[in-house]
């Protein structure tokens, strides 16, 4: 019994993606502004960038100055531990920040997070159910902006929050 629960659980998993060309939304930064794009990648009229495919995020969801991102914890995130790795949840909250950030730029903005901090408040497994990451900008300068990102478990417990700066840029003319 032991031994076949054991080669249960050595059982080699597989998984399997693809992605658009993510220079497709980059096209896009010059004619829609930030608010606009991530709208458009929710309501699927652009594809969503390739980290979302590889992360196994669900949807994103935009308001001026605020972004959700949704995905349910999976095995492939794992640590050696036995739960989602932290890198995976601080590209979540990276992402629901920046994210705000960007829905306060106009067309020809672009922005790159400068920095992340990161505070990790619970362990996040399979059982924890869908994540939620809300990101919120705190204050939007002309050339950076901080926002702060909470990462909230299907029962609505806080496991992680966030702090980001953003560099907020001019993008080069489209030619």
């Amino acid at each position: 019994m032991i031994e076949t629960q054991l080669q249960t659980r050595l059982l080699t998993r597989t998984r399997t993606y693809s992605w658009h060309d993510p220079l497709i939304n980059a096209g896009e930064l010059g004619r829609r502004s930030g608010l606009e794009l991530l709208r458009a990648m929710g309501a699927g009229e652009l594809p969503a960038p390739p980290i979302m495919h590889t992360l196994g995020i669900d949807r994103v969801e935009a308001e001026e100055g605020r972004v959700t991102v949704v995905m349910r914890a999976q095995e492939f995130h794992y640590n050696p531990l036995g739960t989602v790795h932290g890198g995976v949840i601080s590209t979540m909250l990276d992402t629901a920040a920046a994210c705000a950030v960007h829905t306060t730029l106009p067309a020809g903005f672009g922005y790159t997070s400068l920095d992340l901090t990161t505070k990790f408040v619970r362990p996040v497994t399979v059982d924890s159910g869908e994540l939620r990451c809300v990101g919120t900008v705190i204050h939007r300068g002309r050339t950076t902006a901080l926002a702060e990102a909470k990462l909230y478990d299907g029962a609505g417990r806080l496991v992680a929050h966030a702090t980001s700066s953003c560099l907020i840029f001019d993008l080069p003319a489209l030619g």
